[in-house]
């Protein structure tokens, strides 16, 4: 496999992961907006493209080495090294995915921790709701703020609810 296939492979790889931005974004916006009637099918949507990256990492891992292995180099050198070894305009393009690539999972990986505590904070404002429900007293709930974070904010206490109706 040369160069050429190797950059295509990396192209594919940097779309899934902008697809995996996308969707986690979305995610993010429906659990702050307290959106959950679709939130299964965005999670699903995540965990498809997820498994495509996985199959997609083993096969940039496949043309790297075959592309080191044509160039005449380690196959086992990572993408940098691979970068440094080869013969512009080669150099140039490894290096522009291999930063692509980095800044993508630095995004995804703060997505992907917000979203966690978003949910987080939605099991607990679900937790808290059904404790008010059973008649356990709560002094406080969660509530949002600006950024999505969770705060306490003062409760009523105990509700009384007539089930006569």
């Amino acid at each position: 496999m040369s160069l050429p296939d190797l950059a295509a492979v990396l192209w594919r790889q940097r779309d899934l992961l902008e697809r995996l931005v996308y969707r986690l974004e979305c995610e993010q916006l429906l659990l702050a907006a307290g959106r959950t009637r679709f939130l299964g099918m965005a999670t699903s949507e995540v965990e498809t493209l997820v498994s495509e990256l996985r199959v997609l990492e083993l096969q940039r891992a496949a043309a790297a080495e075959r592309a080191a292995i044509a160039a005449g180099l380690n196959p086992e050198l990572t993408l940098e090294e691979l970068a440094a070894a080869v013969q512009p305009p080669w150099t140039a393009v490894l290096l522009e995915h291999r930063e692509a690539l980095l800044v993508l999972t630095r995004e995804l990986a703060a997505l992907a921790e917000t979203n966690r505590t978003l949910m987080a904070a939605g099991l607990r404002a679900v937790e808290s709701a059904l404790a008010g429900l059973a008649g356990v007293e709560t002094s406080a709930s969660v509530g949002y703020d600006a950024r999505g974070r969770t705060d306490q904010v003062p409760g009523a206490g105990a509700m009384v609810i007539d089930r006569t109706l």
